[in-house]
């Protein structure tokens, strides 16, 4: 399993929300390249970057947020706003090593159909697209949290499968922000349903016992920031437990 640390930006700033609160956010003393320079220094390949004004619709950060990706030769994988097939099409050609889908794909019932056949073989669709499931209480939400759907969460899974999207970030909203610990039990039901996928864990993770925990049901990988801004878990962590990582794969 592979640990990715994430940066999350709101009005240009490096930002934690709690359970997916606008209102309750904490903003961070340091700049978004800033850290990028400090990941990458401490020898961490790969971030997770989510636009938050984006997923609400507001662009005001992508000009920014994009000329310090360009700048770095990191792996990023980013979220937030991604509206459209050529959106996603533009990222990927930028040099973004995986794109999150969200909201269009809950929302317009043609886009996965169409996405899938505009770029993907099954083994690129699983390579270059993330299909993001954010839940609370076993109910999808989107548009940055604030819009419930009535799709079931197993089958939309389902639908995600049949057009050839096998990587899944799934954050739990209810633990999300809240450094109480990863939602097991939900990425259990999930991995349960099924097995194959690659599921990416977000939300709650406050120690490398949490990761420890996330490891033994066999997620992919796992999303990890405020643990990281609040001095829980230490880069030099990561960094050890994701060449362990790499070692044993």
């Amino acid at each position: 399993m592979y640990i990715i640390p994430a940066i999350d930006i709101l009005n240009g700033k490096v930002v934690r929300l709690r359970k997916g609160n606008y209102e309750q956010a904490t903003f961070y003393d340091v700049s978004l390249e800033e850290m990028i320079e400090k990941y990458q220094h401490k020898g961490t390949e790969f971030i997770h970057i989510i636009d938050l004004n984006g997923a609400k619709g507001d662009f005001s950060n992508q000009k920014f947020v994009f000329d310090i990706i360009r700048k770095t030769d990191m792996k990023v994988q980013y979220g937030g706003g991604v509206r459209s097939i050529d959106k996603v099409k533009e990222l990927i050609d930028s040099g973004i090593h995986r794109v999150i889908v969200g909201t269009q794909a809950i929302t317009d019932a043609d886009f996965l159909p169409n996405l899938s056949k505009e770029i993907c073989g099954k083994d690129k669709c699983s390579d270059q697209v993330v299909i993001a499931i954010d839940v609370l209480n076993e109910v999808i939400k989107y548009s940055g949290w604030m819009e419930s759907s009535t799709i079931k969460l197993k089958d939309y899974i389902n639908n995600c499968l049949s057009l050839g999207f096998f990587r899944f970030l799934c954050t739990d909203i209810d633990k999300d922000g809240k450094l109480g610990g990863a939602g097991v039990n939900l990425y259990k039901k999930l991995l349960n349903h099924s097995p194959f996928i690659k599921l990416i864990a977000s939300g709650g993770i406050s120690s490398m016992a949490d990761i420890e925990a996330l490891q033994k049901i066999k997620v992919e990988s796992c999303v990890v920031g405020k643990a990281i801004y609040e001095e829980r878990i230490a880069i030099e962590q990561i960094k050890d437990w994701n060449l362990k990582a790499l070692i044993s794969f």
